[in-house]
């Protein structure tokens, strides 16, 4: 019998890899993979000192992508061109999860993550460089918790980046030391830089605006890491951080109320200078204790008061408009007046002394407000004669870190 050779193309199923064209036989090839259909499998066949390039374009992802070979470098052409997107996610809590040391990630973004864009857990020496993570959508309570998010991790440094759109915070590093977060721009999230549980960060030339809180400084109970201590905030721009708060119900920092600029939680020897607070409608700069308005902590080894906080040669320009806090809000019904620009909640440490605790110098127009604990409007005082001290300068982070390409 003669077959032809098209009647014998369709007799082949459709997933042979072979056709018989006339009387020869030659492979059709396999279609090229996309990059993202690749990237995972270059992630987890990666060896120390691979450099993975993520080329110009965007890259959808459906499931989160994970990394745990120490010494990888992920480039892309920039964070406007290299884009890995999420917005059809539908397994994982991560965009991107990194469980390894000596980690370079730069010119990427990553956008519209179900979860935390980008989380590096328990990583030394950390290099996050002109990084954009971001959700779309703008500022919504089902986008991710964190943008760019180091967590238990040493000697991180982070610059150049941005961060748009975290219900939670924009740029986190928590429980970890040796930390560096400059030359960035943290825009509509909740909390716009925030360094939590961590010890010995540098916080610098970076721009804070549109966020519910602009910088937090905190250090809460029932973590592994505690203690949180000697950050240096200066030379940032914290302006304008207005935008309502869309954290989710139950998240801690939904308690930050709108208009919040820099906000210490417990935490100790902290040197904020140079910075410039404008029109920050709740309060420029405000320090408290975890236990103020009567919160309970369970947790014996954590310490809730802020103490040596050394807050010097900055420039306060409006805000304190439209007081947010629970215990600012009464006061400013009772007197009439804006929030100060630095507000204190007042609580120590029962037998604890006052002296060095809180220190102010050279801020230009400032105005300081002691809450007293907020007993009650009346037990306030902008009496600032016993914080007319100055305390030691922390000293510079330096860690070695890898030079930018």
């Amino acid at each position: 019998m003669t077959i032809t050779p098209g009647i014998l193309k369709l007799a082949i199923p459709f997933s042979t890899a072979v056709l018989l064209i006339s009387c020869g036989e030659s492979e059709v090839p396999a279609p090229e993979l996309s990059f993202a259909e690749t990237f995972q499998a270059q992630l987890i066949e990666a060896k120390p000192g691979d450099v993975i390039e993520v080329p110009a374009g965007i890259h959808e992802f459906t499931r989160s992508l994970s990394l745990a070979v120490p010494g990888v470098t992920i480039r892309g052409a920039g964070m406007n061109d290299s884009i890995l997107s999420f917005k059809n996610q539908v397994q994982g809590a991560e965009g991107l999860l990194v469980t390894a040391d000596d980690f370079i990630i730069q010119d990427i973004a990553i956008e519209d993550t179900v979860g935390d864009a980008l989380k590096i857990n328990e990583s030394t020496n950390v290099t996050i460089r002109r990084v954009r993570t971001e959700w779309t959508r703008g500022a919504n309570t089902d986008n991710g918790a964190y943008g760019i998010y180091p967590v238990q991790s040493k000697n991180v440094l982070i610059e150049g980046s941005v961060a748009i759109g975290a219900s939670d915070a924009g740029i986190y590093v928590g429980q970890s030391s040796q930390i560096i977060v400059r030359n960035s721009r943290a825009e509509y999230n909740v909390a716009g830089i925030e360094i939590e549980n961590s010890t010995f960060a540098d916080v610098y030339d970076n721009i804070a605006t549109n966020n519910t809180g602009g910088i937090l400084v905190f250090d809460l109970p029932n973590l592994p890491v505690q203690g949180g201590q000697a950050t240096r905030v200066f030379d940032n721009q914290i302006f304008e951080n207005n935008n309502e708060n869309f954290a989710p119900e139950g998240n801690i920092v939904g308690n930050v109320p709108d208009g919040t600029g820099l906000l210490i939680l417990a935490n100790d020897n902290i040197e904020v200078f140079g910075n410039r607070f404008a029109d920050n409608n709740s309060v420029n700069v405000m320090i408290y204790s975890y236990a103020l308005g009567g919160r309970s902590i369970e947790d014996p080894d954590y310490d809730p008061y802020p103490e040596q906080i050394y807050i010097h040669d900055n420039e306060f320009v409006g805000g304190g408009t439209v007081p947010g806090h629970a215990l600012l809000i009464p006061w400013h019904k009772a007197t009439g007046l804006d929030s100060p620009n630095i507000v204190w909640g007042g609580l120590v440490k029962q037998g604890g002394s006052t002296e060095n605790l809180i220190c102010i110098a050279n801020n230009g127009e400032e105005s300081f407000l002691n809450l007293n604990g907020g007993a009650s409007p009346e037990a306030a005082s902008t009496d600032t004669t016993a914080h007319r001290c100055s305390l030691p300068r922390l000293p510079k982070i330096s860690f070695a870190f890898p030079p930018d390409d």
